[in-house]
């Protein structure tokens, strides 16, 4: 069972008799696209799954051309531009995604995986969200559990179509969630939260405040943590980005030891309990280099290794041509390059 519809701005800024601002309510996290640890703009060039602000990511199988960019609402005009017709909450950034074509893509989906497919599992939700186009543009919604490596098929809900104009709108989905009785649960396990697009040409969201609730109705949005603070600790659960923070491009990242003349390994404890022990997914290795007292040099090659990495510290290691002293203490450190960044994750 499903009922789809638009709800006021009544209902958002009271939410009826359901409490509006229960810390937890909303399972999405980085529903406000307020985190944005990998950039701020994204054009995939492949057929698979990428992930872009925080825990969002689009997974296509097929030959599509698309942009996903961060948009900051413009609060100086008057009217000001993009604002949400809502009181109480001024958001800085929504996401917009720009479908140039789809070409013979027959699997689009804009998604987010909620850890744990047990969460809501035979259970009435509400999915809601803020939703406009500059064009009149169709988006599909559904969610999918499922139930991991190991585990039983994919159970996939069913599917409601909305129509975005050129005005900020909430449109709401209330469904109940398949049972997980009988199911067989493997490893990362999940509850996809799923926008769709069907094949076609010149289509743009525009998307903010996407929640996912208990409950028939679509109470006020807040995030998942309701802090700025915690909705960061939130995401780096999943992924973790380490920059430079030095203006000459040199910011020590990690301090570690030379094991040999060419090899030195380095170890990060993290600022949150991963997921699982992540793996380093992400930088450019010119863009880094070790040092110690005396030498400095660039690396040939740069990875992770798995003792003793765990979800608390990762341990990587960087190979250069010569140079180390074995045993030396020795960091690493940007290589002038004020973009330098490592990227840790631990995704579903």
């Amino acid at each position: 069972m499903s009922r789809a519809q638009l709800t006021s701005t009544v209902e958002q800024n009271t939410g009826g008799a359901v409490a509006p601002f229960l810390a937890g309510k909303n399972k999405i996290i980085n529903g406000d696209y307020s985190i944005w640890q990998r950039g701020t703009t994204f054009s995939p060039t492949s057929a698979a799954q990428i992930y872009l602000a925080d825990r969002w990511c689009i997974y296509q199988n097929g030959s599509g051309t698309f942009t996903v960019s961060q948009q900051a609402f413009d609060y100086s005009a008057s009217p000001a531009a993009d604002k949400l017709p809502i009181t109480g909450y001024n958001p800085a950034y929504f996401t917009r995604l720009a479908i140039t074509t789809l070409g013979t893509t027959s699997a689009f989906e804009y998604e987010q995986k909620i850890e744990d497919v047990k969460t809501f599992a035979n259970q009435t939700v509400t999915i809601s969200f803020w939703g406009k186009s500059p064009t009149s543009s169709g988006i599909s919604f559904y969610y999918r559990q499922n139930f991991g490596s190991g585990g039983s098929s994919n159970v996939q809900g069913p599917t409601q179509g909305f129509t975005l104009t050129t005005s900020w709108q909430r449109f709401s989905y209330t469904v109940t969630l398949g049972t997980i009785v009988g199911k067989t649960i493997g490893a990362g396990n999940n509850l996809e939260i799923i926008f769709n697009a069907g094949i076609g040409a010149n289509q743009t969201w525009d998307i903010w405040g996407v929640q996912v609730e208990a409950g028939s109705v679509a109470t006020p949005f807040t995030t998942a943590s309701g802090t700025v603070q915690g909705e960061l600790a939130l995401c780096q659960r999943y992924y973790y980005r380490m920059t430079n923070t030095t203006s000459d491009g040199y910011g020590v990242f990690a301090f570690g030891s030379a094991t040999s003349s060419t090899s030195a390994t380095f170890y990060i404890t993290l600022p949150v309990t991963m997921r699982t022990s992540p793996t380093l997914i992400d930088t450019v290795v010119s863009n880094l280099r070790w040092a110690d007292a005396s030498v400095a040099s660039t690396f040939t090659s740069f990875v992770h290794t798995d003792t003793p990495s765990s979800p608390n510290l990762i341990a990587l290691q960087g190979l250069g041509s010569s140079g180390l002293t074995p045993y030396r203490p020795t960091w690493l450190q940007g290589n002038g390059v004020t973009t330098a960044y490592l990227g840790f994750g631990a995704e579903l």
